[in-house]
């Protein structure tokens, strides 16, 4: 398996709210999360930083290996962290109303656990297969999936960015899941929304097909999110599954 992942400031924003981490655990298992933080002034750069430390630290401590396990972790944790940064929001004024998104992996030999709250994205890329793996929580998808908008309206609507789910923004928040098989030469994506509001899936996929390093397909990424306004940090996390061949 290799790795490889970048965040960038974009062209418009004073400071980038987004923050990116992997982490491997005592068993090998790999967690890579991308925060998008929201609120306060300062507030969503503390609200992600602390998402991705606090998730990274308590991972690297684990040692399952298992899907069943790691997802009651997941939901655990997030549950921990959605009171941490809720609570450290009410005990200082500039950061009341402070949150972030999170979108999560954990890798294992030959499967994956998807876990996403709000509108960071994750992408599997299958040899001519590129599917998103997350659903948005976002005002947009809720009225594209009550039929009062359609997609290609929801790409251009001014709410837009509203999203309806958030990481310690209220004292209760719920993690969608989705579990995942994988197999030899799968690339997974995972994405802030500044990527994803600026460049078409169609114009990511091909990126991610070319035979090119990891690190340059996260750098090509950018500067086209970046070309196209980079109206928002924007962050990538490229995976590419490559499991050693067993003799057994």
């Amino acid at each position: 398996m290799q790795v490889a992942y970048q965040t960038a400031i974009g062209k418009r924003r004073s400071d980038n709210q987004d923050n990116v981490g992997v982490f491997t655990n005592r068993a090998g298992v790999t967690l890579a999360i991308i925060a998008d933080g929201i609120g306060g002034n300062q507030g969503g750069d503390v609200a992600s930083d602390m998402a991705v430390s606090h998730f990274g630290h308590d991972f690297e401590v684990t040692d399952f290996t298992h899907f069943d396990a790691a997802s009651a972790w997941l939901k655990a944790q997030v549950n921990t962290e959605n009171d941490l940064i809720y609570k450290r929001a009410q005990e200082f004024a500039d950061l009341k109303g402070m949150g972030t998104t999170v979108v999560i992996a954990m890798v294992f030999e030959t499967e994956l656990l998807i876990g996403n709250i709000g509108d960071s994205r994750a992408y599997l890329l299958r040899k001519a297969d590129f599917s998103q793996l997350t659903e948005d929580h976002s005002l947009v998808n809720e009225l594209v999936k009550r039929g009062e908008l359609s997609k290609q309206a929801a790409k251009v609507h001014p709410q837009k960015n509203v999203i309806t789910r958030s990481l310690g923004v209220g004292t209760s928040v719920q993690i969608d899941l989705r579990y995942q098989e994988l197999t030899a030469g799968d690339q997974l994506l995972l994405c802030s929304d500044g990527l994803t509001n600026m460049v078409s899936d169609s114009d990511i996929m091909q990126v991610l097909q070319r035979p090119l390093p990891l690190a340059t397909k996260c750098d090509e990424l950018i500067q086209m999110a970046n070309a196209a306004g980079g109206l928002d940090n924007i962050s990538v996390i490229i995976i590419d599954h490559e499991p050693e061949v067993s003799d057994r």
